[in-house]
């Protein structure tokens, strides 16, 4: 046990030194490719970060335990929206675009309700348990994750606009920029991993189902690369890249992950309840709803996040 606890303290050390340099890395690309760094932040960030859940859902699907595999990104989500976005706001107010309000985050609330359109299997009950997300669901989830790369391009070949005023700071060689990013992503996924797997461990030796472990443990496990990158990203001022990594991240784990996923093997679901996707989808609507207010997310509001997210654990932890 002891050994798991240095583990895991090791991989959050990795993951904080891999947020800093894929901080910094995305931001002097976005700078020098005159690309704005929300779309950075919805793209090469959110896709970095979203790969150790990709890594532990296909595994767990895999491995016959898809509680897992869907608790793993539905837990995330919220994790994302509530504590993240809530983390972040409190260290500085996060300034969101108006494109971001009203296009991006837009999709990731689509993206929500289309998840759980799938999991009602015909709407016949508002209980999910017993329901799969079939390989012709995963077609439709990763249908949809093109569309929204198709989307983001587009508007941004469109508006073609810079990240940052030409000469607004030092730029960073491109090279090191690169090499930060492959970096940081490196220590993202493999910190994350260290953390997820010892984690893991701890938490079934102490008897909790597959599906509590997916919503808990592994989902804030696997979403420190979202955590670490979006505070780090707010500390220094880049609100445009902690909200971008957010939405992006929410959108890459159930259009790209989940779809993934059920193609690859169909998920049958067990364990996930209707309050937890539920759960997903408002955390959401309510940045959105926040994003609109002087299109800033105030210090209170991040409170108000991240005191939601430690009730819906409290929730969990007492229908253990």
């Amino acid at each position: 046990m002891l050994l798991n606890i240095l583990l895991i303290v090791i991989g959050i050390v990795l993951v904080l030194q891999g947020a800093d340099r894929l901080t910094e890395g995305a931001s002097a690309l976005a700078r020098r490719m005159k690309v704005p760094e929300i779309v950075i932040g919805l793209t090469i960030v959110a896709a970095g970060t979203s790969a150790p859940e990709l890594f532990v859902s296909i595994v767990s699907a895999l491995k016959g335990t898809p509680d897992l595999a869907v608790g793993n990104v539905v837990g995330s989500n919220t994790f994302n929206s509530l504590l993240i976005v809530g983390c972040a706001a409190m260290v500085a107010p996060m300034i969101i675009s108006p494109s971001t309000v009203k296009k991006d985050i837009p999709f990731a609330v689509m993206a929500s309700v289309l998840l759980i359109v799938l999991c009602l299997d015909g709407f016949g009950s508002l209980s999910i348990v017993g329901n799969s997300i079939s390989r012709l669901d995963g077609i439709l989830l990763l249908a949809g994750f093109a569309a929204f790369m198709v989307y983001t391009f587009r508007v941004t070949k469109k508006n073609g606009v810079s990240s940052e005023p030409e000469g607004a700071r030092e730029m960073m060689p491109t090279w090191k920029g690169i090499l930060f990013v492959v970096l940081g992503l490196a220590f993202l996924v493999f910190g994350s991993n260290l953390f997820v797997g010892n984690a893991s461990d701890l938490a079934a030796s102490l008897g909790v189902s597959d599906g509590v472990i997916g919503l808990t443990v592994v989902a804030g496990g696997t979403s420190l690369p979202e955590l670490a990158t979006s505070v780090v990203a707010a500390r220094k001022g880049k609100s445009a890249i902690a909200i971008g990594n957010v939405i992006g991240s929410n959108v890459f784990n159930v259009l790209l992950i989940l779809g993934i996923t059920a193609v690859i093997c169909p998920m049958q679901i067990g364990g996930i309840t209707m309050v937890d996707i539920g759960t997903m989808l408002i955390s959401v609507v309510l940045v959105w709803a926040f994003s609109f207010t002087r299109y800033t997310v105030e210090r209170w509001e991040g409170a108000l996040l991240t005191v939601l997210f430690l009730g819906y654990m409290g929730w969990l932890l007492y229908n253990l």
